[in-house]
Order: structure tokens, then C-alpha cells, then sequence
């Protein structure tokens, strides 16, 4: 018997997500908008509703919503109105103490919740290649493979409910991060006659400023907290003043590189001159009492 999959939120990723999900189940979705309910409405197999309580009695249903209050007001209502055993997916950006607010509400009804971020766009969402970030009990996982699997069919679980979301945030606090860097950096190529096309060649090299802390320093000397060595952290420090005493000539604003040298000041003050550069994150360790070690193996 094919399962009727619930849908809430048809915005322009949760359209994408009811075209995966209704070309392998029925879908009943509802959003407050008659504009997106119309557009919906074009989608094979899948019925449009303007109220939430004509999901009463279905097993499963996805949530893809603009905010977390939107979808922890949603789980309230639908916690009057799905079976016991019930799993609500949700597909939607919040954060993981208002994933656990909606475990609490649906939890007292005998319904259960799972995270499953989508770390891709819309794009890759329509095209199935998309990739969901999941987090919860992984009992009630399995019980859902295959409507996750009609969703994206990449995962990546990373633990107890709400870890997916806190990764998925994290992972898009980096993004926009680094898009302010980068603005910075083009600024300050165009202003030094740099031509763009080949900054952005070097800097997604494997050696280059963007891949090059990643792939290294966070990923081996971080993970094995292994700071001897390598590129001294007051080298760095000086580029980076270089980096400021260019901007300041050609008059390019810089916010997101200001704001990354103060921190090289700081370490530099906390005794970490002739460690690599890496060393800057035990200030985070010093400052939050946690251990950012992550391989297997430590240095001896």
C-alpha cells in the first residue's frame, strides 16, 4: 500500500521537494498561500490544501518552513492531528533547541521527529542530487528510508536529534562568512589590477587561500592538534597586515579580514608567535573549556 506523504511549506525549496516526493508517493501539501498552492497544484499527484487539518491521519509528513517559529506552531498543530507513531521530517533551516521543542510537543502525542537539513539549493533538489543532513533516532530513520530516499538520495547522519540542523547552520554561517571574504578579496583584486578569473583559479586550488586551511591545517594539524612547525603564526600576522595596508591604499572597505587580524593580535599576545598559524583555534579551546582535536591518532 502506498503511503499519502504530507507536505508543509511550499516555498521555492519546498516546491522542489514536493516534485521528489510526488513522483514517489501521493502528496497532500498545505501552505496559507493561494499563489503557492496554485503552483503546487501542477505537480502530478500531488493535491494542494488551504488547511492544515486535512493532513488529519497521515503517518508521515515533511516540513520545509521559513522559520523556526513557523515550525515549531506547526508541530503543535499537527500533534492534535497525526496517529500515534507518526514521523514528522524535518527538511526545513532552524536551529537544534527549536527541533527539540518540537520533540517535546509531538513527543507527548506518541509522534516522533527526525532532522533532515538540506544542505543543497533548489537546484540540486530538483535535479536529485541534493543532500539531506540527518539527526535523530535511528530507528525511526529506517522507518522513513524511502521517503528520504525520494527526497535526496545523499545523507550524512550525524548523531542525536538536532546535531543535522546544528551542522547544516554551521555549514551556512561559513558560506556567508566566506561571501564576505570573497567580496573582499575582489575588491582588492580589481582595485591591484589582479584579474578576477585567475584569483578565483588560485584560490580554489589545492594550495590556495580558500582549500588550503581547510584541507590542512583544519583537517590535519586541528584534528591532531599538531601546531610545531609549518607557517608561523606572526608570518601570518604580517601578512595579514599587509593584506589591510593594501586595502587602506586603494580605499576597499574590509570588515571580515579586519575583523580575522584582530584575532591573529590576540593569539600573538597569547604566546602562540612561532606555532603555525593553526594555533589560533586553542584560543576557541581556551574560551569554551572544548578540545577541537577530531582524528584518531594524537601527537605524542
Amino acid at each position: 500500500m502506498t503511503t499519502t506523504i504530507g507536505l508543509c511549506g511550499l516555498g521555492q525549496m519546498g516546491l522542489a521537494v514536493a516534485g521528489r516526493l510526488a513522483a514517489h508517493s501521493p502528496v497532500v501539501a498545505f501552505d496559507p498561500s493561494p499563489e503557492r498552492r496554485s503552483l503546487a497544484d501542477r505537480i502530478d499527484n500531488l493535491t494542494a490544501v488551504d488547511t492544515l487539518e486535512e493532513l488529519t491521519g497521515l503517518t508521515v509528513v515533511v516540513l520545509s518552513l521559513p522559520t523556526p517559529a513557523i515550525s515549531l506552531s506547526t508541530c503543535e498543530a499537527l500533534a492534535a492531528l497525526l496517529p500515534a507513531g507518526a514521523v514528522v521530517i524535518e527538511t526545513s533551516t532552524t536551529t537544534p533547541d527549536a527541533i527539540q521543542s518540537c520533540q517535546s510537543i509531538l513527543g507527548g502525542h506518541g509522534l516522533a521527529i527526525i532532522d533532515a537539513a538540506i544542505l543543497s539549493g533548489v537546484g540540486q533538489m530538483s535535479s536529485g542530487t541534493a543532500t539531506l543532513l540527518l539527526g535523530g533516532d535511528t530507528t525511526v530513520i529506517d522507518r522513513v528510508t524511502d521517503i528520504l530516499d525520494a527526497i535526496a538520495p545523499r545523507r550524512e547522519y550525524f548523531g542525536e536529534l538536532g546535531t543535522g540542523m546544528a551542522a547544516k547552520v554551521i555549514n551556512n554561517g561559513v558560506a556567508h562568512a566566506v561571501m564576505v571574504v570573497l567580496a573582499e578579496a575582489a575588491s582588492l583584486a580589481a582595485a591591484t589590477g589582479v584579474d578576477l578569473d585567475q584569483l578565483t583559479q588560485m584560490l580554489a586550488a589545492p594550495d590556495g587561500g580558500l582549500m588550503r586551511p581547510l584541507t590542512h591545517r583544519l583537517t590535519e594539524r586541528v584534528a591532531r592538534g599538531d601546531y610545531e612547525g609549518g607557517m608561523p603564526l606572526d608570518a601570518a600576522r604580517k601578512d595579514s597586515t599587509l593584506a589591510l595596508s593594501l586595502a587602506q591604499q586603494h580605499r576597499v572597505p574590509l570588515f571580515a579580514l579586519q575583523g580575522a587580524h584582530s584575532v591573529y593580535e590576540i593569539a600573538m599576545s597569547s604566546g602562540l608567535a612561532r606555532k603555525d598559524y593553526s594555533a589560533l583555534v586553542t584560543l576557541w579551546e581556551h574560551w569554551t573549556g572544548r578540545e577541537l582535536h577530531f582524528a584518531s591518532e594524537q601527537p605524542q
